[in-house]
């Protein structure tokens, strides 16, 4: 019996010596977006999935497409790695290098069975590329056979993207290769619609021609809704996250937290600055917030002005949201926990409480369906 024992620990031994080698998925993120194949090789050769998700992005494959480092994305595939997995945001590796404009790892993805379109009403890699400005890859995906007219999760079109982010060099292209002009998204806008709210006046005119787009400015500007502009997340607060990441995988989670801190602050910064409204010639008196219960996401809230002439109030969109992120709460949560000397746990409270905050800063589309513009540090979601 005892030599039985000792055989099977001689078995066992060895496969728990293995699993005890292989990365978390905070470990996982931040050595793959390093780019350190060596590791990655050596703990796909210990049992590591091809398709393990980390912490941030999703799959090696995706963060090698996220980073355009195509012998990482090359070592995942040839392992087994799905091409097209999707992250729990909905999003695959041809749409991260999509958005970050890497068009060698796109023609890469694309090379070897990345699928262009996608089934249903979904964001698409034209989408992402048209909404980030990378012309050269929106082309690339267009000769290829991308969509045109891909329908994304609200069915707006890629058309309707450089419409709201004034692309309108790409914009031109897209009218030029056949996008249609007259789809209506589910809030019953249209590009043209997108246009002039956010006042790109040449693009506007591009989608109407002399005729409807002399009609649609005759209109007060106001009626097409107030324009809001993408606002990307600081660079100042990657840089800090991605020491952040640095420094907590080096075991360093004081500095970590420190610079966890940092970000978040500059995150906020940024979101209070894009969400000041202009400020108006009438006397605010009030603020009127309106929420469904268990929907947090259809809060709004709105100042009401009276006006000199008319002492009836009148009802004017800020165009600010009030969101129930949870960033507030992961907040307090991460204070408690590292007050009682629980480092680890912290720095995830503020990790979520960093995404919550992105997500927030990102989200200023109106009519849209926005989650978090892609970022290296906390992992990507579809654009406004």
């Amino acid at each position: 019996m005892k030599k039985f024992w000792l055989s099977l620990l001689a078995a066992v031994l060895p496969l728990l010596a293995s699993a005890a080698s292989l990365p978390d998925p905070v470990r996982f993120s931040v050595v793959i977006e390093q780019g350190d194949v060596q590791s990655a090789r050596e703990w796909l050769d210990s049992g590591l999935s091809p398709d393990f998700e980390g912490s941030a992005i999703g799959s090696g494959l995706m963060i090698g497409a996220w980073e355009g480092n195509i012998p990482m994305m090359e070592l995942f595939h040839s392992r087994g790695a799905d091409i097209n997995k999707t992250n729990r945001l909905g999003e695959q590796a041809l749409l991260h290098a999509a958005w970050r404009g890497k068009l060698a790892a796109v023609r890469w993805l694309v090379d070897r069975g990345a699928r262009l379109n996608r089934d249903g009403s979904a964001w698409s890699a034209l989408h992402y590329a048209v909404f980030a400005g990378h012309a050269e890859v929106a082309s690339f995906l267009l000769a290829r056979g991308a969509d045109i007219n891909a329908l994304s999760t609200n069915g707006s079109t890629p058309l309707m993207m450089a419409a709201r982010e004034g692309r309108e060099g790409i914009a031109r292209s897209l009218l030029a290769a056949g996008a249609r002009r007259d789809i209506v998204n589910d809030q019953g806008e249209n590009a043209l619609h997108w246009a002039m709210r956010q006042n790109n006046l040449s693009i506007a005119r591009e989608i109407g021609g002399t005729e409807r787009f002399g009609v649609a400015a005759s209109r007060p500007a106001a009626s097409w809704g107030p324009v809001v502009r993408s606002q990307p997340v600081p660079d100042r607060a990657e840089s800090l996250m991605a020491a952040a990441r640095r420094m907590e995988a080096e075991g360093r989670r004081d500095e970590a937290l420190n610079l966890y801190r940092s970000a978040l602050s500059a995150i906020r910064q940024a979101d209070a600055a894009r969400k000041v409204a202009p400020a108006p010639s009438r006397a605010a008196t009030g603020l009127a917030i309106t929420a469904k219960r268990g929907k947090p996401d259809e809060q709004s809230a709105s100042l009401n002005y009276a006006t000199p002439a008319n002492p009836e109030l009148t009802k004017v969109g800020t165009g600010v949201a009030v969101t129930s992120d949870g960033s507030d709460d992961w907040l307090r949560r991460a204070r408690e926990l590292e007050v009682a000397g629980k480092r680890k746990e912290a720095l995830h409270a503020y990790r979520q409480a960093a995404a919550s905050l992105r997500a927030a800063s990102a989200a200023s589309g109106r009519g849209l369906n926005p989650v978090l513009a892609p970022t290296p540090a906390l992992g990507p979601a579809p654009p406004p």
